[in-house]
């Protein structure tokens, strides 16, 4: 190493992977982590080193983004990696993993070079990519797994398109064995689904619009885990939302079956109510839940059933949104407001600091196989500084994303990132800050 050091001084040093809390600093050398800990300090920073005070104020690995959809190719007027890239960065997020709803779909180990050159190119944060599971995205026919594994990708998945087909599901999950990536699925059983657009309970019979049951997700949960258990795959639901597909999951882990679970700011923080007078910026899928499963989710959260925290990132146009709500196109922006949504867990006593971090840190960066979201010595210095208790209120429009589709415009948070770093480099810095 021979660039110059720049030390990061007088930070709460918050790293999941180790269970550190602690008041220290952290030294940068040619973008990546020299040495961290309580022991650096401003009397023993290395001669000649730039340093910067961080006021106490949290400094944690540079969270990890497990489920976005980035949109390019083919669907630029809504997000491009480079936008994406400036959201991610200013809610703190270093690394994401792009899903393969893109146009082409993701299915071909081409598409994946070229979406890797691109994203070097044009994106500040780092991006992975999970390849589709089946050919175009259409649940009939396996994609080329093993070229796309080849090729880089980190997970396989439909996205947002639930395989019905359960001898598809069997093979992919069998054949996915021989790579070691796990398939990330939408649980929200196809059929029973049908053409709802929001969760089964009062308020659809208020509105009148057409439902989706809450047992879609937890019937498809199990079939999924039945096969897991068959094939030893690994499997990952991304955004769970109701109580009794948590149960599943539970009992699945106490049987040690190798299933992993996800959920999204908006299913913690949300519910049915949010979608009153129609507001199709609150339109996601699977819906937002009846109360009792929102706190179900939080549970899941507070226990461990729930692995990782994931932005659900869906930009839509407004046109798309502009619509009567059962038209309007489902789903939400996220990257930003990701870190400081489900800081709400911390502020309202319901998770502690380190285990709310380790969902969008350590845990999603296992799951897709990375190695980051730690501070390690000899890593890339890819890093988020956020201050706890800063009050803030969003206001969609202002929001970095190339759309505007968030649920949360007009809600009050409390935290937010001062500063995020990928490789040493300072990629976003909040201005009056």
């Amino acid at each position: 190493m021979t660039g110059k050091i720049h030390a990061l001084l007088n930070a709460r040093l918050l790293d999941p992977a180790t269970e550190t809390d602690t008041i220290g600093g952290l030294l940068i050398q040619d973008g990546l982590i020299l040495d961290w800990g309580k022991h650096i300090n401003a009397e023993n920073t290395p001669e000649g080193a730039t340093s910067e005070d961080c006021g106490g104020h949290c400094l944690s690995p540079g969270l990890v983004d497990a489920h976005a959809y980035l949109c390019e190719p083919g669907k630029e007027h809504r997000e491009t990696m480079a936008t994406a890239g400036l959201a991610a960065a200013a809610g703190g997020v270093t690394t994401i993993n792009a899903f393969p709803a893109t146009d082409p779909v993701i299915d071909d180990p081409s598409l994946v070079e070229m979406i890797t050159r691109r994203a070097l190119q044009t994106c500040p944060v780092n991006i992975c990519i999970t390849g589709a599971l089946t050919k175009g995205m259409e649940g009939t026919e396996m994609a080329e797994l093993g070229l796309m594994a080849d090729a880089g990708v980190v997970a396989f998945s439909d996205g947002q398109k639930a395989i019905g087909d359960i001898n598809m599901m069997r093979r992919a999950l069998s054949y996915s064995t021989m790579f070691e990536k796990p398939i990330i699925v939408h649980a929200e059983e196809p059929n029973l689904a049908g053409n709802g657009v929001m969760a089964g309970g009062r308020m659809a019979t208020i509105m009148g619009l057409k439902s989706i049951p809450s047992c879609a997700e937890a019937i498809l949960v199990e079939r999924d885990i039945r096969l897991v258990a068959m094939t030893g795959a690994k499997w990952h639901a991304a955004h769970l939302s109701t109580a009794d597909a948590l149960d599943s999951i539970r009992r699945a882990k106490d049987q040690q079956i190798s299933v992993t679970a996800g959920t999204a700011p908006h299913y913690h923080a949300l519910n049915d109510m949010e979608v009153g007078e129609y507001r199709t910026f609150a339109r996601v899928s699977p819906p937002l839940r009846v109360e009792e499963d929102r706190m179900a989710v939080v549970e899941g959260l507070k226990d461990g059933t729930i692995d990782v925290i994931s932005s659900q990132h869906l930009p839509q146009s407004a046109d798309s949104k502009r619509l009567p709500f059962a038209q309007a196109k489902p789903g939400v922006i996220g990257l930003e407001t990701m870190l400081p949504v489900s800081l709400r867990l911390y502020h309202n006593q319901e998770m502690d600091l380190l285990g709310l971090l380790r969902t969008m840190t350590v845990a999603p960066a296992k799951l897709l196989g990375l190695d980051c979201g730690a501070l390690k010595s000899g890593k890339p210095a890819d890093l988020c500084l956020f201050d706890l208790g800063k009050p803030w209120q969003v206001v969609g429009s202002e929001l970095k994303s190339k759309s505007k589709n968030t649920a949360f415009d007009g809600h009050l948070l409390q935290g937010r990132v001062l500063k995020t770093m990928v490789r040493g480099k300072t990629v976003f810095e909040l201005q009056g800050s």
